[in-house]
């Protein structure tokens, strides 16, 4: 069996590692690479027992000087983007992890994905996915009903997450807002700011202790309410769909993919 020889971007971080752990398990995986910032303490070191694993002869390096097949990036918007960088020059498939992504990067993605074939998604997660498209199917139905539903999204993250609202909460949002026309974001509420407005998604971030995630897509209406919620108990799934995107991505031909397109949804 032939395996897929997996570069890791941001390999030092809480999510690196434990792809490097999760990775180096997997049969079909051969992890041959972990990359970090220029100047990262981690620099030089093995990449397995910094995951908590047997050595795997793979030192932590600033740059790619290795055969791969597909890199994975869990990092920072700038990590991401010296990734995506790396994978143009290179015309190797990425698979992008990384949320908070500023507007010129997203961009830059979309551009790139005509070279490489890109795998990208807010979560990587397959019960997050299988829920949007849940959350997607309500809200079509909704909207075709005329039931008038708001639409709040409450998403709950370790106190260590940069980023707010989630993208992954942003994502329901706007799969939300496709089907059911609203036009406006609240992010959280404080004063007498008058009636809800119909028009609007509402988002409310929650940061606390460990969570490793959790969203609940509430649809309001007169005299009932639907909510969907999804939770991750530990962060495995977001390593596991992430090598999901990488064996799928690395057989592609140039484009944008998105979980759906893994998943087969």
């Amino acid at each position: 069996m032939t395996k897929t020889r997996v570069a890791i971007n941001g390999a030092a971080g809480r999510m690196g590692r434990l792809l490097i752990a999760l990775g180096s398990a997997d049969p079909e995986l051969h992890i041959v690479a972990a990359l970090e910032r220029a100047g990262h303490p981690e620099l030089g070191h093995d990449a397995g027992p910094l995951a908590g694993v047997s050595a795997l002869g793979v030192p932590v390096t600033a740059g790619l000087d290795v055969p791969a097949d597909v890199l994975v990036d869990f990092s920072l918007p700038a990590g991401a983007a010296a990734a995506t960088e790396l994978c143009l020059a290179r015309r190797l498939p990425l698979v992008m992890a990384t949320t908070g992504l500023e507007a010129e990067q997203k961009r830059r993605l979309h551009a790139a994905a005509e070279t490489i074939p890109i795998a990208w998604a807010p979560s990587m997660s397959l019960a997050v996915n299988l829920t949007m498209k849940l959350a997607t199917m309500a809200a079509r139905v909704l909207n075709h009903a005329g039931g008038g539903a708001d639409v709040e999204i409450i998403e709950r993250h370790h106190r260590f997450k940069k980023d707010s609202p989630s993208g992954t909460a942003l994502r329901f949002g706007e799969l939300i807002a496709a089907e059911m026309g609203q036009t406006q974001q609240t992010h959280g509420r404080e004063g007498v700011v008058g009636e809800r407005p119909h028009g609007e998604i509402g988002y409310h971030a929650v940061r606390a202790g460990d969570n490793p995630g959790e969203h609940t897509i509430l649809f309001g209406l007169l005299g009932e309410s639907i909510e969907l919620t999804v939770r991750a108990t530990n962060r495995d799934c977001y390593a596991l769909g992430a090598f999901a995107a990488a064996k799928f991505v690395a057989r592609q031909q140039p484009g944008l993919y998105t979980m759906n397109d893994v998943l087969g949804l």
